[in-house]
């Protein structure tokens, strides 16, 4: 008896739970992160991890999550690439100002670097600004033009309940 209550439970939390992605742990406690309304994965990785007090975000594009698109325009892409991945970090209550760390990939640094420059002011304001790489690459994904990743700090004990 007491195995089905717990199994009618698990079951009610889950219906009533239907919409939240599962919640995937490492042995360690590392979590997968899989936010509503996020980009969909479009092979063997994952969106972010957190991993303790910090949140690791993959490789963002300027897709639209809507869509699964590509934005229109350098610099509105840009900026949805920036957009995707503030939405990863903030699923784990981090914020672009808990930002430890921006890799950032273009295609060509002279005409996209002002433009990535010019995403981050509008995103951060006056600053301070995260350390940050730049690197020019031959090709991304898509023959996309750039694409973002980050690491914040997010301490466990403003993480959102599960």
């Amino acid at each position: 008896m007491k195995i089905l209550i717990i199994a009618f439970s698990a079951l009610t939390l889950f219906c009533l739970n239907a919409s939240a992605q599962p919640i995937a742990l490492s042995p360690n406690g590392v979590k997968t992160l899989v936010p509503d309304g996020a980009i969909k994965s479009t092979g063997t990785w994952s969106l972010g991890t957190r991993a303790g007090d910090f949140v690791f975000v993959a490789g963002m594009r300027g897709i639209d999550p809507k869509t699964n698109a590509l934005v229109a325009g350098d610099e509105a892409r840009i900026m949805q690439a920036f957009v995707n991945m503030k939405l990863i970090a903030e699923s784990e209550g981090a914020t672009l100002k808990d930002a430890v760390r921006l890799v950032v990939y273009v295609t060509d640094m002279y005409r996209f670097r002002p433009l990535v420059n010019k995403v981050q002011e509008q995103l951060w304001g006056a600053g301070p600004y995260p350390p940050r790489t730049i690197i020019e690459v031959d090709r991304l994904n898509q023959d996309d033009i750039l694409e973002v990743e980050g690491t914040f700090f997010a301490p466990v004990k403003n993480r959102k309940p599960f």
